[in-house]
């Protein structure tokens, strides 16, 4: 079982602390796996969120002792000091081998613990001239929709929480079980992040009718095939230019990345769920050399096809 603890304070916002509770505790809902969500608050006294919402009963601080993941997912505006003992219960639940996640404000009390120190991390773009400011040592990154370190969570402001859950989502369970996820929760179209991380999303889908639409169907079902953009366009019954205008509107993406990252996410869900050799999964994802394939997909994910699809296959029983 994965136990995960999720921090609540008094006039918290309902949005940022549904973020991690839907994300993880769909996985629960959907029997992806065995994962178990708790609110609590530092004094496990009753709090209310800026909605007015009563939570009558979070659990305490000794939630945090036997969890996996511990997530502060949001602060108070007014960006007060964490108590000497929220900093230690960070601290000692990090020693203990849990994640810690800060998502949007959340990251200002794990920067007070000292976790990030010499290490990037990323908040609300608002806050971030103050994050650098009030904890020097810790590398800000306004750019990134979240970065993740293993041990050390943290994620820009507000829908950049569920991109973050997402990942943690993908990271632990595949690429499948995330965008079971993501389609059971309606998650939005992708944004991109700065370009030195690559953001782990299900295949972005068109949310408009007529020739985009078609051309997001059209490219599903022709992965396998070489397709150029003036492809693409043709499809829509619009120009390059036009295409060009309209993916970077609805997906914040050229038509060529949007194509490239398609093939990728096809290629992880084949190396989760087939047996297939690597060359057939590249043709398979439109690429003709097994070489060139190989290449694209260590760019893009620092680890191999090989590599990959033994992190995410499990054994078969006799040998768990």
């Amino acid at each position: 079982m994965t136990r995960i603890a999720v921090h609540a304070f008094e006039g918290i916002r309902l949005f940022h602390l549904a973020a991690p509770l839907a994300v993880f505790g769909e996985v629960a809902r959907l029997g992806l796996a065995e994962w178990k969500t708790v609110t609590w608050s530092e004094d496990g006294e009753p709090i209310s969120t800026a909605e007015g919402l009563a939570l009558p009963e979070p659990a305490g601080a000794e939630a945090v002792a036997a969890a996996d993941v511990v997530v502060f997912c949001s602060w108070p505006a007014q960006f007060p000091d964490a108590s000497e003992a929220l900093v230690s219960l960070i601290r000692r639940a990090h020693r203990a081998g849990a994640v810690i996640v800060g998502l949007c404000l959340g990251a200002f009390p794990v920067a007070q613990s000292g976790l990030l120190d010499g290490r990037r991390a990323v908040t609300h773009w608002a806050a971030a001239d103050r994050l650098t400011e009030t904890h020097p040592h810790v590398e800000v990154d306004a750019t990134a929709l979240y970065i993740d370190h293993g041990d050390v969570v943290t994620s820009a402001g507000t829908a950049a929480a569920l991109d973050a859950c997402l990942h943690m989502v993908r990271d632990r369970l595949g690429s499948a079980a995330a965008a079971t996820v993501a389609r059971r929760l309606v998650i939005a179209p992708h944004r991109e992040g700065d370009q030195a991380q690559y953001i782990t999303r299900p295949m972005a889908r068109s949310t408009a009718d007529g020739g985009l639409g078609t051309v997001v169907t059209w490219v599903q079902e022709h992965l396998d095939q070489p397709v150029t953009v003036k492809d693409l366009a043709d499809v829509g019954n619009m120009s390059p230019r036009h295409l060009a205008r309209r993916f970077q509107a609805e997906f914040g993406v050229s038509p060529g990345e949007w194509l490239r990252s398609c093939r990728l996410d096809e290629a992880r869900r084949l190396l989760e769920t087939t047996d297939w050799p690597i060359s057939r999964v590249a043709r398979a994802c439109g690429y003709a050399s097994p070489i060139t394939f190989r290449q694209r997909f260590t760019a893009a994910f620092a680890t191999t096809p090989t590599a990959y699809r033994r992190r995410f296959t499990e054994p078969p029983a006799d040998q768990q």
